[in-house]
């Protein structure tokens, strides 16, 4: 029985759990949703020009305005708002960390109730309570009532690093197609990367999320599709109006 045991156990020791993938998880949501805006927003800039003018140069000056601007934007929002989610985390912590020095008999009588509201028997959700605290009161206090890992808090770094180079990544792919194709084909030709490029992600963003592939990549591309289509209306609009 224990050798069944133990070879089950090896079995599953290749097994991701949460507090290895958590961090990446964060970031690749990140990075994907960076690169799906890269590609859709570029399009729709780099289109839009398109249907007022043939310009080449003016397509791509758009376009890497574009691809600058919200690689950066995209960055700076990441970091921002994972700054003040890490604040917030941090000040949870030493909230914690002051109540477990002032009551920790309330406190450790708190995590008990937590792990019968679980299920536990008093008496076991009790014992718990009491190995975990003497281990690491604010460990198992994190997890259990704030759901922080103290010792894996998310990183705005990470965040805003994936944003930019996803985002630039996602907006070179309509950028250099409607640029290396010829006038009569630059739209087609974008709009054949944009398609791709949000398929795969939205296969990605299923596949992370654990949801229905068909309808994800059916969602990206239908967005995509009617941005690219709103914006060269738009620009056709202005350039017969200008011309």
């Amino acid at each position: 029985m224990t050798d069944t045991i133990h070879d089950e156990t090896s079995s599953h020791s290749d097994e991701p759990h949460h507090d290895d993938i958590g961090g990446k998880l964060n970031w690749l949501r990140a990075g994907v949703l960076g690169a799906n805006d890269g590609i859709v927003s570029v399009a729709g800039i780099v289109v839009g020009v398109a249907g007022a003018t043939t310009d080449r140069i003016a397509i791509l000056t758009a376009g890497i305005a574009g691809l600058v601007a919200g690689a950066f934007s995209m960055a700076g929002g990441e970091y921002v708002s994972v700054s003040t989610q890490r604040d917030t985390e941090k000040a949870m912590l030493q909230l914690e960390k002051q109540e477990l020095k002032t009551m920790p008999e309330a406190e450790e009588a708190e995590l008990a109730q937590i792990y019968e509201r679980k299920g536990l028997s008093p008496e076991l959700a009790a014992q718990v309570a009491r190995e975990l605290s003497e281990k690491d009161a604010l460990q198992a206090h994190a997890e259990a009532e704030l759901g922080i890992d103290p010792d894996n808090l998310t990183s705005p770094w990470q965040a805003a690093w994936a944003s930019l180079v996803a985002f630039t990544v996602g907006a070179l792919l309509p950028l250099l197609a409607i640029a290396w194709a010829g006038v009569s084909l630059r739209v087609g030709a974008c709009a054949v990367a944009v398609i791709v490029g949000l398929t795969l992600t939205g296969w990605i963003s299923a596949r992370l999320g654990d949801a229905r592939v068909g309808r994800a990549i059916a969602r990206n591309v239908g967005v995509g599709a009617l941005t690219m289509l709103v914006t060269y209306f738009v620009g056709v609009l202005f350039g017969t109006t200008v011309g």
